[in-house]
């Protein structure tokens, strides 16, 4: 089953489900196959690292990924979560907001 992306790695996205429910964060990496994304701060989980000669082990804590489905763009002029449409301007595809009709890509 192909699911469309329409969030990309460097998005800042908004968490709608979990224990980080209304917290937002920037995607660090999308696993397509899984459907996944892992956003900085966000799902943090505690690991327990056995002694290596290039770290001294312990626990460390690091991101855990969140399903595609359960995080949401921010709207870069409103800052609150939006939905993302196509639009095709000079012969390129361009994600726009929803909301305020604003280009995402856009820097």
């Amino acid at each position: 089953m192909a699911i469309k992306f329409n969030i990309k790695s460097g998005d800042t996205v908004f968490v709608t489900v979990g224990k980080d429910k209304g917290k937002t964060g920037e995607v660090q990496s999308i696993d397509r196959a899984k459907h996944r994304v892992i956003v900085k701060g966000i799902n943090i989980q505690k690991k327990h690292q056995k002694p290596s000669q290039g770290s001294p082990g312990g626990l460390i804590e690091k991101e855990g990924s969140i399903h595609i489905s359960n995080v949401n763009l921010l709207d870069p002029k409103t800052k609150k979560p939006t939905r993302v449409g196509v639009i095709v301007e000079n012969g390129k595809k361009v994600r726009v907001a929803k909301k305020s009709k604003q280009k995402i890509d856009e820097k």
